[in-house]
């Protein structure tokens, strides 16, 4: 028998072919998405809510019978179902096919919303006037592209959340934080800010808001059309604007203090909601070398500094410089945000430092150098903010970060990079949380490392591409700022060795070396 042969014996036998009730379910679902492709080329459907709710029953139907299906005849469980023998999600023929679609489609969305049918003059034509029956419905006006891929994209979250709850069904933690998700993204993400919407008229009017996002997130809800929609609606406008900024600075922190970052991205967030449930097929391809891991920090931090830089700058575009009349004004801003910063970089510095790796340090604080001097360039040289203007930031912003990185290449790509490329690489509100997590949080995953035989499963299912066996092998905790808290890695252990704790934060981050019988006198602990 040949190398492969064996190695094949070991893994075990490629998945049969789908049952006959998938077969049917898969059916189902494409003829509701062959609906959507046919709007999309314009063909005239004569009552659109009937073959829109005729469209989204048969997808988000045919997705929860095919999951049934699957998952409800076997034992619960670890299922790896022999993902490394699917086209789809091994990077196979389906995979870049189904990749290459969701990149055009974000593609389309962002940049030619025309040739989804988004109005130029007139009415709505093509797959967005299909939706306009249910956005009349909602908000009281026209579908827009964005209206359309929210309802997509809250559809994929609950059917595939089903999906997911049905495949993790013994595990009572994955299914909690997956209802959750599906109740945020439904709820606060989708089903509010329409409703919202629809109380605006002549007199009132409050901006689109997804109350869950929070700066850097919605990076754009600090610029002037934003506040002054905030204002001008009144006491609820402002009291929205005060608690975007109290999320911030009080509401985030304690929630990661007794929670780490997971309350947020594996609770809350709509980009970890949609990675958790329709990406959960793919988690396994996130990359785990150790130059990932360090591409990983320095650019997510970088995408951190931008979107602080471009912030900044937005704000003092805006402010006033008399302060007789202000009392925020440009200068008494910026002097405001170096002062945060410097207290920030300058607290880790002194009480932190030791819990942060040695190329962390550095470049937290050339980051800081960098700011601190931009406005101190400012402010002798009199010259534009930060060397450009903030629109120009603004628009640089969200076209390589708000589009390219979190649209196209975040979700485009969950075929081929994983499901978490966003969350790992590009998500600034992920930094901050990480940086918080790692500093001051209460959350750890414990392991028993006399009880792990080194499957590799932990490792294999981390989307966000830690090498969790490593840690569960020492008997190490693990507290990592990139660690999303879903516990996937502890789902999948066949020996129950990881456990998601919160406790004190003494000890919390070790560093014990793995004990081999050879490298110790046992005799000696013996004798103690």
């Amino acid at each position: 028998m040949s190398t492969v042969q064996r190695n094949m014996s070991l893994t075990g036998e490629p998945p049969k072919t789908i049952n006959t009730q998938q077969k049917l379910a898969s059916a189902i679902g494409l003829i509701g998405l062959t609906i959507l492709f046919l709007a999309l080329l314009n063909v005239s459907f004569p009552n659109r809510a009937i073959w829109l709710t005729t469209s989204l029953l048969m997808i988000g139907g045919g997705t929860v019978w095919f999951s049934t299906a699957a998952y409800l005849n076997k034992h619960e469980g670890i299922k790896n179902d022999g993902v490394y023998f699917k086209s789809l999600t091994s990077k196979g023929f389906w995979a870049w096919i189904l990749g290459i679609a969701l990149t055009l489609f974000y593609v389309l969305l962002y940049w030619f919303p025309q040739y989804l049918g988004l109005a130029q003059n007139g009415d709505n034509t093509g797959l967005v006037a299909l939706f306009d029956p249910l956005s009349e419905v909602l908000n009281g006006g026209p579908a827009s592209q964005w209206f359309v891929y929210g309802t997509l994209y809250t559809l994929a979250i609950l059917a595939f959340g089903i999906k997911f709850i049905l495949k993790y069904r013994h595990n009572k933690y994955e299914k909690l934080r997956t209802y959750s998700v599906m109740f945020f993204q439904l709820g606060f993400a989708f089903l509010i800010p329409e409703l919202m919407s629809r109380l605006n008229n002549d007199t009132f009017s409050l901006p689109y808001y997804d109350l869950k996002n929070i700066w850097p997130l919605n990076y754009y809800n600090f610029e002037q059309y934003r506040v002054d929609q905030f204002i001008s609606a009144g006491d609820i406008g402002l009291a929205l604007l005060i608690f975007g900024i109290v999320s911030i600075f009080i509401i985030t922190p304690i929630l990661t203090y007794k929670y780490g970052k997971r309350w947020y991205c594996s609770w809350v967030c709509g980009c970890g909601g949609l990675a958790e449930t329709a990406g959960d097929p793919f988690r396994h391809l996130s990359d785990k070398r150790q130059i990932a891991w360090k591409v990983e920090r320095w650019v997510i931090h970088s995408v951190l500094v931008f979107v602080v830089l471009m912030t900044t700058a937005v704000v003092h575009s805006y402010l006033g410089d008399d302060s007789t009349k202000y009392w925020l004004t440009k200068d008494v801003f910026l002097l405001s945000v170096a002062v945060i910063l410097t207290a920030v970089v300058v607290g880790t510095w002194i009480f932190k430092r030791e819990e942060l790796q040695k190329d962390a340090r550095y470049g937290a604080i050339g980051y800081f150098v960098i700011i601190i001097s931009l406005i101190g360039f400012h402010f002798f040289s009199g010259k534009t903010l930060f060397l450009f203007e903030a629109e120009t930031l603004r628009q640089s912003y969200g076209f390589l970060i708000g589009a390219v990185f979190s649209g196209v290449i975040g979700v485009g790509f969950y075929p081929i990079f994983g499901s978490r490329v966003w969350c790992r690489f590009g998500c600034p509100m992920a930094a901050i949380l990480g940086f918080q997590q790692r500093l001051f949080s209460r959350f750890r995953i414990t392991t028993n490392g006399g009880q792990c035989i080194s499957c590799g499963n932990c490792s294999t299912y981390c989307e966000m591409g830690i090498d969790v066996r490593a840690y569960a092998q020492k008997g190490e905790n693990i507290v990592r700022s990139s660690c999303v808290g879903c516990g996937i890695c502890s789902a999948v252990c066949p020996r129950g060795v990881l456990k998601l704790e919160n406790g004190p934060l003494e000890k919390r981050i070790n560093s014990n070396e793995i004990l081999l019988g050879n490298d110790v006198d046992l005799m000696h602990y013996v004798s103690k």
